[in-house]
C-alpha cells in the first residue's frame, strides 16, 4: 500500500500557531495514528497571513455565510482567509490526501457546531472556513475532528475509511481497467454490506453492468458510491449480518458443536457483551482451517491495521 498521508490542523501536532501562541496537541493522533499516517500539517490563520500570537476571532451572521471578525478590534478577515481557502484547497490536490483531521470549535478548521454569533449570541450551526473549503473541494474525503475521535465508533468508521481510501486510490494508480474493478469490489463486498446493503446492492449492480458508462465514468461512479457507503457506519445490527453471512460459507465444514460454539460467540456480540475481535478470530480461524479462498481475500475481516485496536471496544 502506497505512504498514506492526511491532513490536519497543524496545533494538533504540537506546533505552536494558535492565537494565544500555544498549541493543542493530540497524542493520540501523534503517537498512535503517525505510525500509520504521514502528516500534512495546515493552519490557515498562519498561512494566510496572521501572526502568532493573534487577537481572537469569531463567526458572524449567517451560518452559511458568516464573516470572520476579529473579537476586539472589529476587523473583518473574510475575504482574506476565503481568498487563501479557496487557492489552499485547489494545491491540495496534489497533495494526494486520503483523509483530514480538523481542529473542533475553530473558526477556521472547526467541522462541526462552530459557534456563530448575532448580536453577540452564539449558536452552534457553522463550520470553519477553511474546513467548509476542504469539504466543497473534496466532497469524498474522510474528515472528522479530533474531539470526535474520542468516540469509538466515530475513530473506527474514520480511520477504516482511510485506509479504503487508499486503496481505491493505490487501485486507480495501476492502469485500471474493468477486470481490475471487478477484482476491488469483489475484495470489499463484505466490508460494503456491513456499512449499507443499499449501497452494496447498487454498487453491486454498477459493476455487474459495466459497460453501460465509459470507463472514466464507470469509476468515478463507484467511487462516490462506495465512499458514501462507508460514510455510514457499521453498526452491531450490520456487523452480526455480516457475520452471520460468513458462517454461512462453512456449513459444510463446521460439526455441531463448531456451529454452536460460533452462534454463541456471534449472540455475544450482538448484544454488546464482546467485541468485534472475538467472533472475527474464530471465524478468521475457520477461514485458514477450511482454506476459505473466496473469505481470505475480504478486506472486512482485516481492513486497517490489528494495532490500530479498532474492533476491541463493546
Amino acid at each position: 500500500m502506497t505512504a498514506i498521508t492526511i491532513g490536519v490542523s497543524a496545533c494538533l501536532l504540537g506546533q505552536e500557531v494558535r492565537y494565544d501562541g500555544g498549541h493543542k496537541h493530540d497524542r493520540y493522533i501523534t503517537d498512535t495514528l503517525g505510525h500509520f499516517f504521514n502528516f500534512l500539517p495546515i493552519c490557515p490563520e498562519v498561512e494566510c497571513g496572521l501572526p502568532t500570537p493573534r487577537e481572537a476571532m469569531r463567526l458572524e451572521g449567517d451560518p452559511e455565510n458568516p464573516h470572520l471578525m476579529t473579537r476586539t478590534s472589529r476587523i473583518d478577515r473574510t475575504g482574506q482567509m476565503t481568498a487563501y481557502c479557496e487557492a489552499r484547497a485547489r494545491a491540495l490536490e496534489s497533495e494526494d490526501l486520503c483523509g483530514f483531521i480538523f481542529k473542533k470549535d475553530s473558526p477556521s478548521s472547526g467541522l462541526y457546531r462552530v459557534k456563530v454569533y448575532n448580536n453577540n449570541v452564539a449558536a452552534k450551526t457553522g463550520r470553519g472556513l477553511f474546513a467548509d473549503a476542504v469539504v466543497r473541494h473534496f466532497p469524498l474525503l474522510p474528515v472528522e475532528e479530533e474531539g470526535r475521535l474520542n468516540d469509538a465508533e466515530i475513530r473506527e468508521n474514520f480511520i477504516e475509511r482511510v485506509f479504503s481510501y487508499r486503496r481505491w486510490k493505490d487501485f486507480l494508480l495501476k492502469s485500471p481497467d474493468i477486470h481490475g474493478l471487478v477484482q476491488f469490489h469483489t475484495a470489499h463486498k463484505l466490508l460494503i454490506m456491513s456499512h449499507s446493503t443499499q449501497y452494496y446492492r447498487e454498487l453491486g449492480a454498477l459493476v455487474g453492468n459495466p459497460h453501460q458508462l465509459p470507463e472514466k465514468e464507470l469509476f468515478a461512479a463507484y467511487e462516490e458510491l462506495f465512499m458514501k457507503a462507508l460514510a455510514l457506519h457499521a453498526t452491531v445490527k450490520k456487523n452480526t449480518n455480516v457475520l452471520m453471512h460468513i458462517m454461512g460459507y462453512f456449513k459444510k465444514q463446521l460439526d455441531q458443536g463448531e456451529k454452536q460454539e460460533l452462534l454463541a460467540v456471534i449472540d455475544q456480540y450482538h448484544n454488546r457483551l464482546v467485541p468485534l475481535i472475538v467472533p472475527l478470530t474464530l471465524l478468521k480461524h475457520y477461514v485458514h482451517k477450511y482454506d476459505q479462498t473466496y473469505l481470505k481475500q475480504q478486506i472486512y475481516l482485516a481492513p486497517h491495521p490489528a494495532e490500530l485496536m479498532l474492533r476491541n471496544h463493546v
